[in-house]
């Protein structure tokens, strides 16, 4: 995919990696909508694409929230024209410090897979419809290494990304043939918030910088090449 020109909606985009997206996104002449709850973190991202003469949009929405969806779709096309790049970014960890599934309460459960499954799946769906008409787009739902391997206290987390994977070849099953692509890209350990806040304690050195990692993604999302729908960035 030629990305310049192209409208990219990134979810979790005040911070982390969805920022590293949007900025890299823009720098190749996307036109990008950035999306997130904290309306100063992306207006602070949004800005600075613009100040190098890119196109940024921002949008404060909870990806959550079902009512936030159809704004989210609607508005961005709005602003960028047709949708061919969406990436489910926004994630939540649930209460940390992070718990056994025994001490998880149900409520936090429930507010996790909204975030990291239900919020990715209604945007996906607003957005398909017309990347399957104009035979055309890529969905990239940002995984974890938690959704494959059974780490103590990361139940809520690794069984909400584990979903949001099979979500994936889901959809990417059920659009064989129609120019859409589904990835689900596991971007490893990084040095971000979140995993600050999950382990505190982690020698931050050791983890990768959220604009190399974003690096690798924008790579994959350019390639023309059949890929598996899960691969690590």
């Amino acid at each position: 995919m030629n990305i310049a020109g192209k409208g990219a909606i990134i979810t979790g985009a005040g911070r982390g990696l969805g920022a590293a997206l949007a900025e890299q996104l823009a720098a190749k002449g996307a036109k990008v909508v950035l999306v997130a709850r904290t309306k100063k973190d992306i207006d602070e991202v949004a800005q600075r694409i613009r100040a190098t003469g890119e196109t940024a949009h921002a949008l404060a929405y909870d990806v959550a929230d079902k009512e936030a969806v159809h704004p989210i779709a609607h508005i961005a096309a709005e602003l960028v024209g047709p949708i061919d790049v969406l990436v489910n970014n926004a994630s939540s960890l649930g209460p940390v410090p992070l718990q056994y599934l025994l001490d998880t309460a149900c409520e936090d459960l429930e507010d996790v897979f909204r975030t990291n499954v239900v919020g990715p799946f209604r945007l996906t769906k607003a957005v398909l419809g017309s990347m399957v008409v104009r035979g055309s787009g890529t969905v990239v739902n940002i995984s974890s290494d938690a959704a494959v391997e059974a780490y103590a206290k990361w139940g809520a987390y690794g069984a909400s990304k584990a979903a949001l994977d099979h979500l994936t070849r889901i959809f990417a099953a059920e659009t064989e043939g129609t120019g859409v692509r589904f990835l689900a890209l596991d971007p490893g350990e990084m040095d971000t918030k979140m995993h600050a806040d999950a382990i505190p304690d982690a020698d931050r050195s050791t983890l990768a910088r959220p604009g190399d990692v974003a690096a690798k993604i924008i790579a994959r999302i350019e390639s023309s090449e059949k890929s598996p729908v899960r691969v690590a960035a």
